[in-house]
């Protein structure tokens, strides 16, 4: 798979974090990440009835999971796959949330991620997200900031908010654009939407070349618990409706809605801060059909 970066050198790392961890994760993302491209190249096996996606995230997600069970077997992995690793009701304290194959992946598409992050009551305290076509590492930890990794050079990221008066960059959905979103950027004053797929909505906020990314359908907590330790360690937020911290609480892993922006005091300029109750009065239904 080449030769993976290692991320310690320099890094600020909080103490209890092992340094060859991180190691070791970075390895495993991008075992993953060759493993989803491997599959493009492939031809099927007869009577294979597997999509090329299904192929590939299978193919990622064995290598994942092999890794994680290896380096610490303690700690249970929830996936789409895994998801029926946590009972009913019952709490976990701490637990990886993986996705080996996030966006769309064959048709030429590069809008696609492989996701890992490790929740600590209901909080993500470490997250991974790597494009294997890109190569590039977006990573970060609870207290030590956001780091991008491209070509072997590292590089600090921080949220910037757009100039009073400039258009609001809105990054949605590039493949399934939600009419509810939609409502919701028409009462912002200006603003210019950008589509992209992926955990990479995530990045583009922290890397400051998006402003707001407003998630109103359905979507599941290991597709977006890498991308918020990213975008909140570069000094963004994720909020719920209610403009609260995003937690993952949810014993089935279905997330609300949720905002994503460079921070809450810019939310409260755009009159998004706490968006459900601002709007309840007004003749916008958002998630009417997507988010109940």
């Amino acid at each position: 798979m080449g030769e993976v970066p290692r991320v310690h050198e320099g890094a600020e790392l909080r103490p209890g974090v092992d340094v060859m961890d991180f190691d070791l994760l970075f390895g495993l993302v991008a075992e993953a990440g060759k493993a989803i491209l491997d599959c493009d190249q492939e031809v099927p096996s007869p009577g294979k009835e597997l999509s090329l996606y299904d192929r590939a995230f299978e193919r990622a997600y064995k290598v994942l999971l092999r890794g994680l069970r290896s380096c610490c077997g303690d700690i249970p992995v929830i996936s789409k796959v895994e998801n029926a690793a946590k009972p009913t009701g019952e709490a976990l304290s701490r637990y990886w949330l993986a996705h080996p194959l996030d966006g769309l992946f064959g048709g030429g598409s590069i809008d696609f991620t492989v996701d890992l992050a490790l929740i600590e009551n209901d909080v993500p305290v470490l997250g991974l997200v790597y494009a294997p076509v890109q190569k590039t590492f977006y990573f970060a930890a609870k207290g030590d900031g956001c780091w991008k990794m491209d070509e072997g050079a590292r590089q600090r990221l921080t949220v910037s908010a757009p100039p009073k008066g400039a258009p609001v960059r809105v990054i949605i959905s590039r493949s399934h654009p939600s009419p509810d979103v939609l409502l919701l950027i028409d009462v912002l004053p200006s603003s210019v939407t950008m589509g992209r797929d992926s955990a990479l909505r995530f990045c583009a906020i922290a890397e400051g070349r998006a402003d707001l990314y407003p998630q109103l359908d359905l979507t599941r907590a290991w597709e977006t618990a890498a991308g918020q330790i990213i975008v909140t360690e570069a000094g963004g937020v994720m909020i719920d409706s209610e403009g609260k911290p995003f937690r993952y609480s949810n014993a089935d892993f279905v997330n609300g809605p949720f905002l994503v922006a460079p921070g809450s005091g810019w939310l409260e300029e755009m009159g998004l801060r706490e968006w459900r109750k601002s709007f309840e009065n007004r003749e916008y239904d958002f998630c009417a059909k997507s988010c109940r």
